[in-house]
């Protein structure tokens, strides 16, 4: 099976589409397009390029069935794409998640210092003329303790640069043994005995089931008082209800949050809190990221073609090709 006709649905560097191009393939840019206008267009393509913009919603999959071969995802989150419907239509699923990884560890490390420095609140003060050295007093992080709660590709490169800082890397992830942690000097532990000893929780996991809601007001309860907690991974993974609450308890002394359950979100108490860090999804908003995801969902288009199906995500669909 080949890949020879491409959609790209949705704005993506020029390097994209040369590589596609480049290799044989047929690609046609059309953008910004409503659910009854790819109703239309997603069965002329063997594959289609998005990034988060445009949704792979059930009803779109189940119309190019049987013609849309591979949705390709650049970057790394499927949230926007049905990956159960992709698997019953046949359709593969793709995704890019080496290509962000770094980008989304620095602001994360970025989140993390600016938290007890009062950063941006200290800014915010100065534009608007005032001088308040003692409002901002803050703490130093080394020999603090940090829990990474997901130790993937990011959640390892945020500890390594957090290390560099002298913080305790503490973690959790039901697939990674201790062995493997301890080679990167990361204590393993169940989430039970981390809450208790972090001083700052950042978690690095997809939204699903068994993460939604993961930390809630149960869980900051059973952390130290003055917890900071960073979430540049997915709304919904912490509930930012419970999480105001415990900033205005004084249960948790700072949050940095760069995605919500809503994007834009409407919900505005954590956004206007002054012990809160809100930034609007800036983890892979790096113009090298952007290329990254951009060469490599071309470049795993290519490779398909050639019989190296990379970024794979529902690879039980490659015995019915």
């Amino acid at each position: 099976m080949q890949i020879s006709r491409v959609l790209i649905a949705d704005d993506i560097e020029k390097e994209c589409v040369d590589i596609l191009k480049n290799n044989g393939i047929e690609v046609t840019i059309k953008t910004k397009q409503k659910e009854e206008e790819l109703l239309e267009t997603l069965p002329q393509f063997d594959a289609v390029i998005v990034r988060s913009a445009t949704k792979i919603t059930d009803k779109l999959l189940r119309a190019a069935e049987g013609k849309l071969k591979m949705v390709g995802r650049a970057g790394t989150g499927v949230d926007n794409i049905d990956v159960g419907a992709a698997t019953q239509t046949k359709t593969l699923v793709m995704n890019t998640p080496q290509a962000n990884s770094r980008s989304a560890a620095e602001l994360t490390c970025t989140l993390i210092v600016s938290l007890p420095r009062y950063v941006p609140q200290a800014v915010a003060t100065m534009r608007d003329g005032k001088w308040e050295r003692k409002a901002f007093m803050g703490e130093e992080i080394f020999g603090r303790t940090l829990a990474i709660i997901g130790l993937g590709r990011i959640g390892l490169e945020v500890a390594t640069r957090m290390q560099a800082f002298g913080m305790r890397v503490i973690g959790y992830d039901p697939i990674v043994s201790k062995q493997q942690a301890a080679e990167k000097n990361i204590e393993l532990l169940s989430l039970d005995e981390i809450w208790p000893q972090a001083d700052y929780i950042t978690v690095h996991v997809p939204l699903i089931k068994q993460t939604e809601n993961l930390i809630n007001k149960e869980v900051l309860g059973k952390c130290k008082k003055g917890v900071r907690i960073v979430n540049v991974a997915r709304g919904g993974i912490v509930n930012e209800e419970d999480l105001v609450e415990a900033l205005n308890s004084g249960q948790a002394a700072g949050a940095a949050i760069d995605v919500f359950v809503e994007e834009p979100p409407k919900y505005r108490d954590l956004i206007n809190h002054p012990n809160a860090i809100c930034t609007p999804h800036l983890g892979a908003s790096t113009i090298d990221a952007q290329l990254r995801v951009a060469v490599e969902v071309a470049e795993n288009i290519v490779q398909f073609n050639k019989g190296n199906p990379l970024g794979i995500l529902n690879r039980e669909v490659l015995q019915h090709y």
